[in-house]
Parts: structure tokens; C-alpha cells; sequence
């Protein structure tokens, strides 16, 4: 006579065991890292910047996608949709995340993702083309605050680093700008070189080429402390705006049924890939600063995000 339970016991072993063994042989196949801007912007850099040695990490191919809009949601929205399986991951920052759902519709909301952890930073700065009437940033906020609204300043979308920028700008400078949004910074410095725009808040990572070029001028970077690579750029602290410090954390999330053992597979390459003189290299001479942290850090960062998303909201500081 057959015994029930040992039959069960013995089904549900070798169910858990299939399963271990499909975790331990991952990844298997490709991996592919969702952009949620057009190509050309920071988190676009980003991505590129650390494929290659993940898949030298991983083992396995790695390809960057952009799926751009809605502030970074459609792309958002395509992952937390996807299989939690490891193979598709978000590239993002912690206000695409948390302060989107505060301004339109979204597909997903904070609880639909798992961290994987940090991979970069990168300060925010204020350009102007390169022949702008406002060669420095005492000009700009001059012209700004006589005339409200006048000024055109480009972002990356609703709800992103650059958009919390601005706003954080307007509050400090007490000038009132015409905030201009577009699926990422790449479209954005395109009418800006095409002085269809007159600012652009923006990550140095996506501007440097045309700032080393002389096709942009950096008027001011918006972080506490001077940047490096641009010694000649004061800080809007400099320039009399107090209590800014603006820069953008980028990071990976997947699904959040994701297997934790994929999840510690995936953070741990990003420890390896943080510390890949290559991917320093890229993102140093745009910037950026190549990090990584535990999968706690970065989603300690969006939580903080996230609450000081609710405080503007409650204050109508994030209506479009």
C-alpha cells in the first residue's frame, strides 16, 4: 500500500530541489536592463556604463532597452509586469519610483519591486547653450525673478530628479520658471542646442560632452560641495541659494516575487561591478561616480523619497 505523506514529502522535496538547482544556474540567458528615459540621459549612461562588466561578471549577456514616458513609468510599469525571474531589471532612481505615483496614474506602486542596490551618483547641474544671454547664474535668477514664468527650463518628466530640482530650485531662488518636461534629458539637450529651451536641470553625466565641446555651459552645480571635473562651476550655495544639495542615485530593482537567492547573485555582481576600473573610468569622465550598497540602502532611499513626495503633494508642489 502507498504511502500518501511519503509521497507528498517526496514531491515536495524534489520541487524545492528543481527549484534550487534552476537558482543556482543563474542566469542562463539574457539579462536585460529596462531604461525608463529616452537613450542619452543619465540613467541611458548609466546602464551602458555597467552592462559590459556585469555580463563579464554574470557571465551572461546583458542588454540595455529604453521604454521612455509618463516620468519613467511605462518603463516602471513593464518590470514590475514582468517575470520575477532575475532576467529583466529596472535602472532607476528613487523618485521615478516614489514620487511618479504622486502625479499621474501608475501601473505599479512601491510594494511591486524588490532592490537589488546602488550603482551610481551623479550631481545635478544647471546649462545653458553655449551663446545663452545668461553666461552666469547670478543673470539667470535675475531675469527669472523680474520675470516669472518667462524663463523655459527643461526636465527629464514628472516626478523625476531633475523635475524635484526645479521645484527645489523655484523654492530656494524664489523665482518662478516655465517648467518644460520631456521623456528624458537626451530630448531635452537637443532643444536646448537648438535654443528652443533656455535651461535645462540636468545630470552632469548627460551634459558633458557638450559642455567640454563649449555647446553648453554649466551655470552652477546644484550638490553642497563643488564637483571635481568642473572646478571653475560654483555651487548655487556660492551664488547666494542657500539649503540645496542635488544629485541623482541611480539603482536596480527587479519584480518583488524575484527569488531572494537571485537577488543576492545580482548584488553581488553589482559589488564587483562598482569596483571594475572600466566602469569607473566611463562614469568619471562624465561625472558620475560608480557605488554599490546593500539592497536595504537603496530601498531606504526611495522610502525617504517617497515621504518627502507626500509632503509636496500635500503642498501642490507636484501638480503638472
Amino acid at each position: 500500500m502507498f504511502n500518501n505523506k511519503a509521497i507528498k514529502q517526496s514531491i515536495l522535496f524534489c520541487a524545492v530541489a528543481a527549484c534550487s538547482s534552476a537558482y543556482a544556474a543563474y542566469p542562463d540567458r539574457n539579462i536585460t536592463l529596462i531604461v525608463p528615459f529616452a537613450p542619452g540621459g543619465n540613467l541611458d549612461i548609466t546602464a551602458r556604463a555597467i552592462a559590459p562588466a556585469l555580463q563579464k561578471t554574470l557571465g551572461a549577456t546583458v542588454i540595455v532597452e529604453n521604454k521612455p514616458g509618463a516620468g519613467g513609468s511605462i518603463g516602471a510599469g513593464f518590470v514590475s509586469r514582468s517575470h520575477p525571474d532575475g532576467y529583466t531589471v529596472l535602472v532607476t532612481t528613487p523618485n521615478a519610483i516614489a514620487v511618479t505615483p504622486y502625479m499621474t496614474k501608475t501601473p505599479y506602486t512601491l510594494a511591486n519591486f524588490r532592490s537589488l542596490g546602488l550603482v551610481a551618483t551623479t550631481p545635478l547641474i544647471i546649462d545653458v547653450n553655449g551663446k545663452s544671454k545668461f553666461q552666469t547664474i547670478q543673470s539667470l535668477l535675475k531675469y527669472a525673478c523680474a520675470n516669472p514664468g518667462k524663463v523655459t527650463v527643461g526636465h527629464s518628466g514628472i516626478g523625476t530628479t531633475n523635475y524635484i530640482g526645479l521645484i527645489s530650485l523655484e523654492d530656494a531662488s524664489h523665482c518662478k520658471f516655465s517648467a518644460i518636461p520631456y521623456k528624458g534629458s537626451g530630448p531635452a539637450l537637443v532643444d536646448l542646442l537648438g535654443n528652443q529651451i533656455d535651461v535645462v536641470v540636468d545630470q552632469l553625466s548627460s551634459s558633458a560632452g557638450q559642455l567640454k565641446s563649449g555647446n553648453l555651459k554649466a551655470l552652477a552645480v546644484m550638490t553642497a560641495r563643488k564637483v571635481p571635473s568642473l572646478p571653475n562651476v560654483p555651487t548655487l550655495e556660492e551664488s547666494g541659494v542657500k539649503g540645496l544639495d542635488a544629485s541623482t542615485d541611480t539603482g536596480l530593482l527587479v519584480p518583488k516575487d524575484t527569488p531572494s537567492a537571485v537577488v543576492d547573485v545580482l548584488n553581488k555582481a553589482l559589488q564587483k561591478v562598482a569596483q571594475d576600473k572600466s566602469v569607473q573610468n566611463i562614469l568619471g569622465k562624465v561625472g558620475s561616480t560608480a557605488i554599490s550598497s546593500t539592497p536595504e540602502k537603496f530601498m531606504s532611499m526611495i522610502d525617504d523619497e517617497n515621504k518627502i513626495a507626500g509632503k509636496l503633494s500635500a503642498e501642490g508642489k507636484l501638480q503638472k
